[in-house]
């Protein structure tokens, strides 16, 4: 079952199963990721594509960065997959960027899905 608990997470979930049944699956990571970030911004949404996360430790950067899909209203990670299944590694990649990002939620969105209510994972820390 989707948590759809707020009405961020209501209006966001809202544009992808509008974007995925436009578009269907199996298309780039990258065309759903610019289709969601229009039906977002059309809801009135600010939304940030391709955010740079960098990685500190005591003040001091790492050298590792990392980009996020999508960043909505500065508080919801979006990572964009296009996958046979959503994986771990998947997860555990969001969760770094949130973690690095300092927010509390966020959600896999794998548009590689018959369904894309089978490919959603949240995720919270």
């Amino acid at each position: 079952m989707i948590d759809c608990s707020d009405e961020l997470t209501t209006k966001v979930l809202d544009a992808a199963f509008e974007v995925h049944r436009e578009l269907g699956p199996g298309l780039l990571e990258s065309v759903y990721e610019a289709a969601l970030a229009i039906a977002c911004i059309e809801l009135g949404l600010t939304c940030s594509r391709q955010v740079p996360v960098k990685a500190k430790f005591r003040g001091h950067d790492l050298g590792v960065g990392f980009r996020a899909d999508l960043i909505i209203e500065e508080s919801l990670l979006l990572e964009i997959k296009v996958v046979d299944s959503v994986l771990p590694v998947h997860i555990a990649q969001a969760m770094t960027y949130m973690k690095l990002l300092g927010f509390k939620r966020g959600y896999v969105l794998n548009f590689n899905e018959k369904l894309l209510k089978n490919g959603i994972r949240r995720i919270s820390i």
